[in-house]
């Protein structure tokens, strides 16, 4: 079997346009599949088929490779989210709930190893850009959610998009960590119950 390094376009044949994206698709691929740690800047290279000097060029440190990666994980999953969500139909209670439906697809996927942010979290030090990334990123996250339960009428909208925001990230750990996809399912139905029982109008005192 041919390897991915060896039918690559050579660097002298591609594009200086589409060397940027060569190197992130390829990154993209690796750094998900293998870790952060793993995939090493000569592996990247190789199989993006681009010159080490064009790399270093849009590139000057890994870091700065892991950032532009997470910026396009986070394009595609907030993507998913938002997508999931709005099939759901226009209540935002509804759409609390229908937004698991992006993490059943998710976790049903093949070479499905988890959510791309808590592993990049897993391999980065506090205080540092990459982990600022996630951390932004899943404020972000749970920002859209508080604001969806305030537009459904939630009593609390912090504890709801909390809660919510921890069932998310529970399945996505799940689905990895038990094989199991069905854990979406059930992150999924517990949303669910979490989202009618925080609409409750609590009952007035005598």
């Amino acid at each position: 079997m041919t390897s991915p390094a060896a039918t690559a376009t050579p660097a002298a044949r591609t594009p200086a346009g589409q060397a940027r994206e060569k190197i992130l698709a390829t990154a993209f691929r690796l750094f998900y599949a293998q870790g952060l740690r793993a995939a090493g800047i000569d592996t990247i290279i190789a199989e993006s088929g681009v010159a080490k000097a064009t790399f270093y060029k849009y590139f000057p440190a890994k870091d700065d490779l892991i950032l532009a990666y997470l910026e396009r994980v986070d394009g595609v999953w907030t993507g998913q989210l938002h997508a999931a969500a709005e099939a759901a139909g226009e209540d935002p209670a509804a759409q609390l709930v229908g937004l698991f439906d992006a993490l059943t697809t998710a976790c049903r996927r093949d070479g499905y190893r988890g959510c791309a942010f808590i592993n990049a979290a897993a391999e980065s030090a506090s205080g540092t850009r990459v982990h600022d990334r996630t951390v932004a990123h899943k404020q972000q996250i749970r920002a859209w959610i508080r604001d969806l339960a305030v537009r459904a009428g939630a009593q609390d909208p912090d504890q709801l998009a909390r809660g919510l925001t921890l069932l998310l990230d529970g399945g996505l750990a799940s689905g990895v960590l038990d094989g199991d996809p069905d854990a979406a399912a059930a992150a999924g139905a517990a949303a669910a119950q979490l989202v009618a029982a925080s609409l409750r109008t609590p009952p007035t005192p005598n």
